[in-house]
């Protein structure tokens, strides 16, 4: 049903934000480069090949177990160059402030930004800074702008160039835990889990991989939406079948009793610090085990494989040995959480 207005729900990374982009931002931006839409735009410069990409941040609360909205902007705009297979070098940093807002906090925030670059590799070169009344901004929203280059033949890991039957789904670690963990430290659900957000920067992870030869066909990270949104629009766009299975899936358990207390699906809560990749059957064991040497990788698994069968659909074999779609994520889950 078409909106006359905007919801919270166009910012959720699911449907309702795939239909805005596609009926309003492509059909006027349209161009070949954005056409891509992936996680990063690839840009011809002379005959370099480099990535570009932008991301805002307005979370809520500022400071959450795990990380705070400046560690947010460094790894979110960090992550979504390095899934796309390029090396992140390159940041800017803008600043909408409201009025009033604290001095200390800015100066945490903005320590914490500069310590994660710097632990990236990445170096924040230019930025801006606005401050608005008392009242016409929630705090401080920060917006990243990121540049890397591609090595050379990585510029298409973004759109599953060559992903076959056979090719098999794997992730680094354990899903939900960023967006269980925004929704414990809000103060009005009073909920005392101690739950910690997954947000870090992957590109020493990814590039572990990457930097070892092994065929990695495709690459994204799994934000607003979860896993399942990731699956969903992969599918709807490459006309391949994805299936998983649910006992492959790793949830921590105090996250897993947060999703059931709030009915929530792990499989579309946010993550912060999560890869999914699909790779060659041959090489998936031993990307496996590549993932699992790198701290940010012990937890991670083969979730499920590509099919030729049901093409266009992404299914989920429950515990109990049943079948589940996996569609799009509809209305907004969860509000501010990136």
């Amino acid at each position: 049903m078409k909106q006359n207005t905007i919801l919270l729900g166009h910012g959720s990374g699911g449907k309702m934000s795939s239909e805005l982009i596609e009926s309003v931002f492509s059909r006027y931006f349209q161009n070949e480069i954005l056409s891509r839409q992936t996680d990063s735009a690839v840009l011809d410069v002379n005959t370099a090949s480099i990535a570009f990409t932008t991301d805002s941040f307005v979370v809520e609360p500022l400071f959450f177990p795990g990380g705070n909205i400046g560690k947010l902007a460094v790894a979110g705009t960090v992550n979504d160059l390095s899934v796309s297979g390029a090396v992140p070098k390159y940041l800017s940093a803008g600043f909408i402030i409201e009025e009033g807002f604290p001095m200390d906090q800015l100066e945490a925030i903005v320590k914490t930004m500069a310590e994660d670059a710097d632990k990236a590799g990445v170096h924040i070169v230019t930025g801006d800074t606005k401050v608005v009344d008392k009242g016409k901004c929630d705090k401080l929203f920060i917006n990243t702008s990121g540049i890397g280059y591609f090595p050379e033949g990585r510029r298409d890991l973004g759109i599953a160039k060559g992903v076959e039957a056979g090719d098999l789904i794997l992730i680094n670690g354990a899903i939900g835990s960023h967006g269980m963990a925004i929704m414990a430290a809000r103060n009005e659900l009073n909920i005392g889990a101690n739950i910690q957000s997954d947000c870090a920067c992957l590109n020493d992870l990814i590039y572990s991989v990457l930097n070892a030869g092994y065929e990695v066909k495709f690459m994204r990270d799994a934000t607003r939406g979860g896993l399942g949104t990731v699956l969903a629009e992969l599918v709807s766009k490459h006309k391949i079948g994805l299936q998983i299975f649910e006992k492959k899936l790793v949830i921590e358990q105090q996250v897993r009793g947060m999703c059931e207390l709030l009915g929530f699906d792990p499989l579309y809560v946010a993550n912060e610090g999560k890869v999914v990749m699909i790779v060659s059957k041959n090489d998936a064991d031993a990307v496996l085990n590549q993932l699992k040497k790198h701290p940010l990788g012990k937890d991670a698994s083969i979730i499920g494989f590509v099919t030729d069968e049901y093409a266009g659909k992404a299914w989920m074999e429950t515990i109990v040995g049943g079948k589940r779609i996996i569609e799009m994520l509809s209305g907004q889950q969860l509000p501010r959480i990136c």
